[in-house]
């Protein structure tokens, strides 16, 4: 987001998670989109560009579905359809399924080639910083987020998205795999596909080459959310 310079960027923590503390009530998508746009409602902006990474690619999806007049264009990053897509493998489903490797630096040492992929499987040093940033959620917000998905597709209406779409995948993702970006590209109509030679968080490891593919995307000026 600090190399974004020529844009607003908005971001907000879920609840439960980073700074947001967590509350009673259970989301599912659509809920969680409901409350992006009373963010942005809460803040006075009425249109943005939206992006979503990871889980987050469904939450962008589903805002740009059921808020289709507030979304400008759409960037989903390391994403897929949801429940209904090309699966990882069983160990990698494993490891996705604690939030272990948010509370344990060890374990997440031991697992982040194996979930990441790309420069984690190689690069110790790479994976010692991030095991220092990590940030764990609430275990409530966590498993509202696991709850928010399960279940969740956007197959049978992705056609329906109309925006503009950019879709960015690294080419050695465990969580999600190559085909669920080209299975994106080829039911969003206005979209196009960009891959990168690393794994699930190539928006980490290749920063300088994503934020160039965002910039010439989005174009010179706007609001990022």
């Amino acid at each position: 987001m600090r190399r974004m310079t020529g844009f607003r960027v908005i971001a907000f923590d879920l609840p439960g998670v980073g700074a947001s503390n967590p509350t009673m009530s259970i989301r599912r998508l659509p809920g969680f989109a409901k409350l992006a746009a009373e963010v942005l409602d809460a803040i006075g902006v009425e249109r943005v560009f939206v992006m979503g990474v990871s889980w987050g690619g469904g939450l962008a999806q589903q805002f740009a579905y059921d808020y289709a007049d507030r979304c400008e264009r759409l960037v989903l990053a390391a994403s897929s359809t949801g429940h209904i897509m090309i699966p990882p493998s069983l160990p990698v489903m494993l490891h996705m399924s604690t939030p272990l490797r948010y509370l344990s630096a060890a374990y997440f040492k031991k697992i982040a080639g194996t979930i990441y992929g790309g420069d984690f499987r190689t690069n110790k040093v790479l994976v010692e910083r991030y095991a220092r940033l990590m940030s764990p959620p609430s275990i409530s917000g966590y498993l509202n987020q696991l709850y928010a998905l399960t279940g969740w597709t956007s197959v049978f209406w992705a056609h329906r998205i109309q925006q503009s779409t950019l879709i960015m995948a690294g080419e050695d993702d465990p969580i999600i795999a190559m085909g669920n970006a080209r299975i994106l590209n080829s039911l969003i109509p206005n979209s196009r596909l960009e891959t990168f030679d690393c794994g699930h968080l190539f928006l980490l490891t290749r920063l300088k080459e994503c934020v160039a593919s965002l910039e010439h995307f989005l174009g010179d000026h706007g609001t990022a959310a």
